[in-house]
C-alpha cells in the first residue's frame, strides 16, 4: 500500500469464505450519488500527532456505454507545510456498475515522495480480464479494484460474522491480483477527532508497499449504522505511525445514527 488514498482500501469487508455466489451478488443499500465524506490524516513520530494531510472521496452518477455507473473519486494530498517531508498528490478514479457493484473502469495518477505512477485499467467482468497498458490480465471473478473494493465492502451485513474471523476478497492493482483479507474483531464505540461513535473494528492484511511493512498492522473503525462509512485508521509505517479521521460528511444516504456526540 502506497498512499493515502489506499489507507482506505481495507476499511470494510467481503465475504466469508470465497470469491463465490455472496460475493458477487450483493447490492448497493449503503451510499448514494452526491455523498461526500473527508478525512484527515495525523503523523506521528514521538507520540505528538499533528495535522499532516486530507483524503476526500466523492459519488457522482454517470454512464458507462449508457449503462448508469458510480463514479468514484478519491483524493489525496500532503500539507504544504509537510511536503518537503514526503510530498503526496494522489487521485484515484472508479467507475463502478450500478446494479452489480463491480468495476468497469479504474484510473490512478500518484505522485508520492517523488514516486509518480499513472494506471488506466478497463476491466471485462464477463471475461474476467482486466486490460492495461502492459497487456490483458487474467482476474478472479468479482475482482475490486482499490476504490470500487471500499464501497462493495460497505454493503456487507458484518452482523454474520464472528469476532477473529477472516474475510478474503481479491484486488487487482499495479496488473497484479493480490489475494487479501481482513479480520473481523467486533464492535465497539470509538473517539475520534470529530466525536465519538459505535463501530465496527477490523485488522486488514496490507500490501507492503513505500509506507506500510505488510501484515496486520493497520487498525480500521467504521460506523455500526447502515452506512458503514469510515471512521478511523490507526496503522504504524516506515518512520511514525499515521491516523486518520472522519471529519465531514455530506449527502449520506441514512442518518449517522452511530454518532454519540462530541465526547
Amino acid at each position: 500500500m502506497k498512499n493515502i488514498v489506499l489507507l482506505f482500501v481495507l476499511l470494510c469487508t467481503w465475504v466469508r469464505l470465497s470469491a463465490g455466489d455472496d460475493f458477487c451478488g450483493i447490492r448497493n443499500h449503503a451510499f448514494q450519488a452526491g455523498e461526500t465524506i473527508s478525512f484527515t490524516v495525523f503523523y506521528s513520530v514521538i507520540g505528538l500527532y499533528v495535522n499532516a494531510g486530507t483524503a476526500t472521496f466523492t459519488t457522482t452518477l454517470e454512464k458507462i456505454d449508457n449503462k448508469p455507473v458510480y463514479h468514484i473519486t478519491g483524493v489525496g494530498s500532503s500539507n504544504p507545510s509537510y511536503d518537503w517531508i514526503f510530498k503526496v498528490r494522489d487521485k484515484y478514479e472508479s467507475f463502478i456498475d450500478t446494479g452489480t457493484l463491480q468495476p468497469y473502469k479504474f484510473l490512478r495518477d500518484v505522485n508520492e515522495g517523488g514516486y509518480k505512477t499513472v494506471e488506466n485499467v478497463t476491466f471485462n467482468q464477463h471475461n474476467n480480464t482486466a486490460l492495461t497498458a502492459k497487456g490483458t490480465f487474467k482476474v478472479p471473478a468479482c475482482v475490486q479494484d482499490v476504490l470500487s473494493s471500499i464501497y462493495y465492502a460497505r454493503n456487507i451485513d458484518f452482523n454474520h460474522y464472528r469476532p477473529d474471523e477472516k474475510i478474503p476478497f481479491s484486488m487487482f492493482l499495479d496488473n497484479e491480483v493480490y489475494s487479501l483479507y481482513i479480520k473481523y474483531l467486533g464492535k465497539e464505540d470509538v473517539k475520534t477527532k470529530y466525536g465519538t461513535f459505535h463501530a465496527i473494528k477490523f485488522k486488514p492484511l496490507l500490501i507492503k508497499g513505500t509506507l506500510f511493512e505488510g501484515g496486520e498492522k493497520m487498525t480500521v473503525w467504521v460506523s455500526d449504522d447502515a452506512n458503514h462509512i469510515p471512521l478511523r485508521i490507526e496503522s504504524a509505517i516506515a518512520v511514525g505511525s499515521v491516523k486518520v479521521d472522519m471529519m465531514q460528511y455530506r449527502n449520506l444516504r441514512y442518518p449517522l445514527s452511530s454518532f454519540l456526540g462530541l465526547r
